[in-house]
């Protein structure tokens, strides 16, 4: 027999637990389980007036923010509404049936205020990277660094040549992203990085980099990096920077060095693809870190005209030269040219009888080999490669492309809505944050059994919740926050 859906409405009341709706399954429930936000008050408390009216709860606007980008809802806007008719969303958010969904510009002035001057979304994330290594998800012994190109929010077609850019004009009346531009000339990661003037820049977000590096059509971009851990890929450390290779050098510094002071952990090795193979980087690895670099040499060395290349020569560090294939010795006078390069000069008299001079050095009187200063460095890591550890760490390095497909296609983050490096950190920062957390959801938190069926009553979820989540991962502050979190939703009559 065919069913009918009965449209009545006559009760006039109803019993309504909002505890009880949102399934025991839900994401939310078990970010919630791993997610403390109990100390944001105690951070922003310096950063609020004692006077005045009561502001919102910037713990709740961390908790939206946090499912805007769990859950790819890019719009603060859309989050707003979305919090507004998502019944699990508020339960996570700790609102009510009838409490109101904060307006979406409060948003806009916590960020660019209280939680930049707290730098509060840093501190979120290194909070989740801290349950990461409670839970053990966190080898710290090898680690890989890389870097994606993410869309700026800045029309090309709007762009004005670099060479007309001046960067002190109408300086006063400019917008937060060019000041913040201004304020960065001096980072690793942005103004110090190169001093190539870039072919176009955009007047709306200067910091942006145009590139083309997608091999096809230009376009502006900043640079995500991430320092992962190999074991589960955890993200241990996120740094936005212009999207040119100096830029992501520097990055990954700042977060090696960052890591190392905020956690206390250093890896044995790193791992990274060519970009980091330069030899000042590697110099810093070996020599200042102690870290074993599994990085192919950038190396530009190799001659393609069928003339010898350096590789054919042998460098003796005893005696500080380099041997020709015809055991003929090149010497340097030990001067340093432009702060990194050393030339070692075969004698003219050997060159000008050697059998192999159309092949070494036909236009030269002599042959000249360069030498960096840390090519000792360079070396090491050339020696690496192959090896049984080398080969590991490149497998594993294929871990933190993993983790940038998913998010760009899974948490959408294929352009930035905010503008500026501050606006670029925060969206990296929350994006990164949303990503260990579903990692930790996942790998502390199990579902509910098969067998249980519907709806599950209060005593029943508190238990399951407290049974659900690893010890190693959350402490008993965060254990009993989660059993009494039912009594900030109880149950609600409501008349109709």
């Amino acid at each position: 027999m065919m069913g009918r859906q009965t449209r009545g409405q006559e009760q006039l009341f109803y019993e309504f637990n909002l505890e009880e709706v949102v399934p025991a399954d839900h994401l939310v429930r078990r970010i919630d389980a791993v997610l403390d936000t109990s100390w944001v008050h105690r951070e922003l408390e310096p950063h609020y007036s004692t006077l005045g009216r009561p502001s919102i709860d910037p713990e709740l606007m961390i908790r939206m923010l946090i499912v805007g980008y769990v859950f790819a809802i890019r719009s603060e806007r859309e989050l707003c509404r979305d919090v507004q008719v998502n019944l699990a969303y508020r339960w996570f958010c700790g609102l009510g049936l009838e409490d109101r969904v904060p307006n979406h510009s409060v948003f806009s002035r916590a960020r660019s205020e209280r939680f930049r001057d707290s730098d509060l979304l840093r501190t979120v994330f290194e909070h989740v990277v801290m349950s990461c290594i409670n839970a053990g998800l966190v080898g710290g012994q090898g680690f890989a660094v890389d870097a994606s190109l993410i869309e700026a929010d800045a029309n090309k077609q709007r762009s004005i040549p670099g060479s007309d850019w001046n960067r002190d004009r109408n300086l006063e009346t400019a917008s937060r992203a060019v000041k913040e531009y201004v304020d960065t000339l001096d980072d690793a990661a942005f103004g110090a990085a190169s001093e190539v003037v870039p072919k176009f820049v955009s007047p709306s977000d200067p910091a942006s980099q145009w590139t083309g590096a997608h091999k096809g059509p230009a376009f502006f971009a900043y640079a995500t990096n991430y320092l992962i851990d190999n074991k589960h890929a955890v993200i241990v450390d996120v740094e936005a920077s212009r999207a040119i290779r100096q830029a992501e050098v520097g990055a990954a510094r700042t977060m090696i060095e960052r890591t190392e002071q905020r956690f206390g952990i250093k890896p044995s090795r790193l791992a990274g693809d060519t970009a980091y193979g330069a030899a000042p980087m590697l110099a810093w690895l070996v020599k200042e870190k102690g870290i074993t670099p599994h990085i192919p040499v950038f190396d530009k060395s190799t001659r393609k005209d069928g003339t010898l290349s350096r590789a054919d020569f042998t460098f003796d560090a005893e005696q500080n030269i380099y041997l020709c294939p015809q055991g003929k010795s090149l010497t340097t006078t030990g001067r340093v040219h432009g702060n990194r390069t050393l030339y070692y000069r075969a004698s003219k008299f050997d060159c000008d009888a050697c059998p192999l001079k159309s092949k070494c050095c036909p236009k030269a009187p002599s042959r000249r080999i360069p030498r960096d200063i840390d090519e000792d460095a360079r070396d090491l890591a050339r020696s690496l490669v192959g090896t049984p550890e080398f080969e590991q760490s490149r497998r594993e390095r294929k871990k933190v492309e993993m983790v940038f497909a998913h998010l760009k296609r899974i948490f959408g983050l294929g352009r930035l809505r905010l503008r500026g490096p501050r606006g670029a950190q925060d969206e990296f920062l929350l994006a990164a944050t949303a990503q260990n957390l579903k990692k930790l959801a996942r790998y502390i938190t199990r579902p509910p059994p098969l067998a249980v069926a519907g709806p599950l009553r209060h005593e029943q979820q508190t238990d399951q919740m407290s049974e659900s989540v690893d010890a190693r991962a959350i402490n008993p502050s965060q254990v009993s926050r989660a059993r009494a979190r039912p009594a900030r939703n109880s149950n609600i009559a409501c008349a109709v």
